[in-house]
């Protein structure tokens, strides 16, 4: 019996560990509609917010982030870069050490990531997808 008991309390203890791994919302990677980029790959969009290209869809492009803490940052990194903000801290700061890269401006919220990727024709944000309104175009959306 008390055998049993232990393993439902494992069971349930593995299944609260992977709850916050599990995730619902979508991701849109957003452009300006005035940029001439029209479709990105998973691949494209880890490489230009780890700082290894500066083009998509052979069109220039700069990566705008989030905040530490958003909810929606921590889920595009598991999602697209498959790091933790933790290990994201340490990619950057070895980059900027060696002087061999910066990080991506951020923005507070998904509004001002759409405001600003509106405003110019460079940018490339992510934003839970219920947040898209026409001012800008969705080039991929991550389930």
């Amino acid at each position: 019996m008390r055998i049993i008991t232990l393993l439902k309390y494992s069971i349930i203890s593995m299944l609260l560990m992977l709850l916050p791994r599990l995730s619902f919302a979508e991701i849109a990677i957003i452009v300006n509609p005035d940029s001439g980029m029209t479709k990105a790959s998973i691949a494209d969009v880890r490489q230009l917010f780890l700082g290894k290209r500066n083009e998509i869809d052979k069109q220039p492009a700069r990566a705008l982030d989030q905040m530490e803490g958003s909810s929606v940052r921590e889920e595009f990194y598991s999602k697209v870069v498959n790091k933790t903000g933790a290990q994201l801290n340490a990619y950057w700061s070895r980059l900027i050490f060696t002087g061999k890269g910066m990080p991506p401006d951020k923005v507070d919220d998904d509004a001002e990531v759409v405001e600003a990727v509106a405003d110019e024709e460079d940018l490339v944000g992510y934003v839970t997808l219920s947040a898209v309104d026409e001012s800008v175009r969705v080039i991929l959306v991550i389930p």
